[in-house]
């Protein structure tokens, strides 16, 4: 089943690159049923993320928080930090986007507590939790840790030559 799953993962990627939006939910949501069936655990939990990926982009945002949470609960319980943290991190972005800058701070804080225990964190992915935070914090008026944040997100975008803006967020 697992080749099934990866087969309707891949189709879906190629239905959302050619904006068969549809398409790309309707082998989503298989593959998720699919999983939940017969294989569970990482595999499920990779669905899960994908389908959450394209719930966000519809602005479906409670939808997408229901997946990445799902994916977040898997990949803990499968002990696999660094996915955690990158589903964690999502979940904080939505809520970021959503004006939950509170609740976004902590989701921020516990997915960079995961990143710098982890030294085969990828620097982008440590820099996009970093910009999160950034944000929440300067709109909630803490300016000096938001800028101490953002330059250290600007050091990582730059090791890995993303071009950032230099200006806080």
């Amino acid at each position: 089943m697992a080749e099934r799953v990866d087969t309707l993962l891949k189709q879906a990627a190629l239905a959302r690159r050619e904006m068969r939006i549809a398409d790309a939910r309707r082998d989503l949501v298989e593959a998720v049923a699919l999983c939940r069936e017969t294989c569970g655990g990482l595999d499920l939990a990779r669905a899960i993320t994908e389908l959450g990926r394209l719930e966000r982009d519809l602005t479906h945002a409670d939808a997408a928080v229901a997946c990445y949470a799902e994916a977040a609960a898997l990949y803990r319980s499968a002990d696999k930090p660094l996915r955690l943290a990158h589903s964690i991190r999502h979940v904080a972005d939505i809520h970021s986007d959503a004006g939950r800058g509170a609740l976004a701070a902590d989701l921020y804080v516990e997915a960079l507590q995961i990143y710098r225990s982890h030294s085969d964190t990828p620097s982008l992915d440590l820099a996009n939790a970093l910009r999160g935070l950034t944000i929440v914090r300067r709109q909630a008026g803490n300016s000096d840790e938001a800028q101490e944040l953002w330059s250290e997100a600007l050091g990582l975008y730059a090791s890995v030559n993303v071009p950032v803006p230099p200006d806080l967020p």
